[in-house]
Parts: C-alpha cells; sequence; structure tokens
C-alpha cells in the first residue's frame, strides 16, 4: 500500500458529478484522507497508477462508463485497496459483482462522509443484519430482474434487450430511472 507524502492515507474518489465529489472530498480530507478526484474511468485509472491509493469510493454509473471496470482495474494494480461502490442505482445483481471484483463494501446514494469512511474500514460482514419479513415489490423485483440479465451480457443493453424481447430503448427507459425502493 502507498500513502502519499503527508502521511494521510491515499484515497481515490471516481464520480461524474463533479460538485458531489468536491463537497465529498472537503469531508474525507478533514477524515485525514488524501484525496484524489476523477469524474471518468480513464482518468481514475491514470490516478491510480501514478499513485496507488489505499482506498477507493467508486460510483457504480460514471457517466455511460460502468465503475465495475474500474474496480477490476484498482484490485489488479493493488489487491489490498479497500474499495465501497457508491450507487444511486442499486440492485442485487450491482452488488453481488462489486463485491465478487473485490469491493469490500456496496452503499446507496445518498451517503454521508461517516457512512462512507465505515465502510471503508468494515472488512467483516455482519451477522446481525436484520433480514427483512416483506418481500420485494413487483416493481422492485422487475428492477431487480433488468439489472441481472443487463450483468449477464456485460452491460450491453442492445444483447439485455434481446435476451429480455425488449426493445433496446424501452430497457434504456427503464434502465434510466431510479429503483423503487421497499
Amino acid at each position: 500500500m502507498t500513502t502519499q507524502e503527508n502521511d494521510k492515507p491515499g484515497l481515490l474518489l471516481v464520480d461524474d458529478d463533479e460538485t458531489f465529489c468536491k463537497v465529498l472530498k472537503t469531508a474525507l480530507e478533514k477524515r485525514n484522507y488524501d484525496v484524489m478526484i476523477a469524474n471518468d474511468v480513464a482518468t481514475g485509472i491514470s490516478l491510480a497508477e501514478q499513485n496507488l491509493p489505499e482506498y477507493a469510493v467508486i460510483d457504480l454509473r460514471i457517466g455511460y462508463e460502468s465503475g465495475l471496470e474500474l474496480v477490476k482495474k484498482l484490485i489488479s494494480l493493488d489487491a489490498n485497496t479497500q474499495i465501497v461502490m457508491l450507487t444511486g442505482f442499486a440492485s442485487i445483481a450491482t452488488a453481488v459483482e462489486a463485491i465478487k471484483l473485490g469491493a469490500i463494501h456496496y452503499l446507496t446514494k445518498p451517503a454521508n462522509a461517516d457512512e462512507i469512511d465505515k465502510a471503508l474500514h468494515k472488512n467483516a460482514g455482519d451477522t446481525t443484519v436484520v433480514i427483512s419479513e416483506n418481500p420485494l415489490s413487483v416493481k422492485r423485483l422487475e428492477w431487480e430482474h433488468l439489472q441481472k440479465i443487463l450483468m449477464q451480457h456485460d452491460g450491453n443493453i442492445s444483447a439485455a434487450a434481446r435476451a429480455l424481447n425488449m426493445h433496446r430503448r424501452t430497457l434504456q427507459r427503464k434502465l434510466e430511472k431510479r429503483p423503487v425502493r421497499d
């Protein structure tokens, strides 16, 4: 692991929302991180290659790119990087893939700096998590199914639409909506 010149642990923050990045950077710097910001996957990779971060907070959807690709690349550069996947488009399929690729935690937006900081240091599972008694709604099940099929087709919307027997544009519209909360 690499620490920055000032002995603060390096943290790579990658999100296409520039305002969100500026606000979160300030909050994380107050928590003793040396924060590098990227607003696209290529810049995130470039920054990581120049100075391996100990921690990373990666948005799932970075413009039209997948943050999952960045998780995979960061782990290939340094398997010890502690990565938290952050998203406003949470699904079971993407959470599973993020963890399989090496993320240690998966948070949904809005998440504050304290929640992110806690997640960056939580390496073990929690057996006390409350299991919901309520089944998912039909709309939420549809959202989860669409995400699962999309993941099975490596994020290729056209291939996923064909597998779902759905027009590509219809699938795009459904994916652009935020998931239903249960």
